[in-house]
């Protein structure tokens, strides 16, 4: 699991998935993988003829193929490992090849779309290894690393997945030496909190006093520990801002099944707003 797996589309975004992912990983150790995705939805002659169909394909395809590979050439990366392929569904095709024994993480840019389920929320609920996502509109003079570590949590699922959390945030920090801050957003509906039938800053200096050993043991400064109260994706979001985060580090319990399908989390949440590179650290759960 040595292996960073990049994700190309001939369509890129803002950011380009290639030029960071490389510099990924360069600063991790990591053997970059280009897997470049192309799919036109054909019309006329080109849907209802094979021939012409096969030939509107190998265009597409050379044309991408070669435009990866100028890019790798620019980037005195010629050697990469690369390929390009014809795929409607790059979410599934994806998951199903990126496992965890032969790769470190997954890179791709955000995919900016007004859909239900868009691709990312997709990747997010099936991607066996990290996702990072590349922000399309980052942050400018990013100097930071936020990890958002549920310090709440009795579940032992969880707490598993907050350890996995803290070493990939720390494994960034190491890497970038970017300061590494944490945050814990205790859920408080904004009804109660309009309604003050909760004292929000009692909670926060409760939650200091309760987990203090827990925040000792992983040797941060006082000032880089956030205890929030609030909305998860509002309290990230806006913490993310202020620190000027440039990686945002969270965990994503997997659902399954039919509620898999309807029922979102916070880091589904917060990629419509986020102006911070989100690593999505994934942890299957049953629905």
């Amino acid at each position: 699991m040595d292996k960073l797996f990049i994700i190309s589309q001939k369509h890129q975004q803002q950011t380009n998935a290639i030029t960071e992912g490389m510099a990924l990983a360069t600063m991790l150790e990591l053997k970059p993988e280009i897997m470049s995705y192309c799919y036109e939805s054909l019309s006329g002659d080109a849907y209802y003829n094979p021939r012409i169909a096969a030939v509107v394909r190998a265009e597409v395809l050379a044309e991408d193929s070669a435009s990866v590979k100028q890019q790798l050439s620019d980037l005195n990366a010629s050697n990469t490992l690369f390929t390009n392929i014809w795929c409607k569904n790059l979410c599934e095709h994806a998951c199903e090849y990126v496992t965890a024994d032969k790769y470190a993480m997954m890179v791709k840019s955000i995919h900016e779309t007004a859909n239900f389920l868009p691709m990312d929320w997709q990747l997010t609920r099936h991607t066996k290894v990290p996702l990072m996502l590349l922000s399309n509109n980052p942050l400018n003079r990013a100097e930071s690393i936020l990890m958002a570590v549920d310090l709440g949590s009795d579940n032992t699922s969880k707490r598993a997945l907050n350890r996995t959390v803290i070493a990939q945030a720390q494994r960034l920090a190491t890497a970038t030496g970017f300061d590494l801050h944490l945050g814990y957003v205790i859920r408080l509906p904004k009804i109660l909190r309009d309604m003050d039938l909760v004292n929000s800053r009692t909670l926060v200096k409760e939650a200091y006093q309760r987990y203090q050993l827990e925040i000792e043991q992983l040797g941060l400064d006082k000032d880089h520990v956030h205890i929030m109260a609030g909305t998860a994706d509002l309290c990230l979001f806006e913490l993310s801002c202020r620190l000027k985060a440039q990686y945002l580090v969270m965990g994503a319990r997997q659902k399954q099944g039919i509620l898999g399908l309807v029922l979102g989390n916070t880091a589904e949440s917060i990629l419509t707003r986020i102006r911070s590179n989100v690593l999505v650290v994934p942890q299957r759960t049953e629905a």
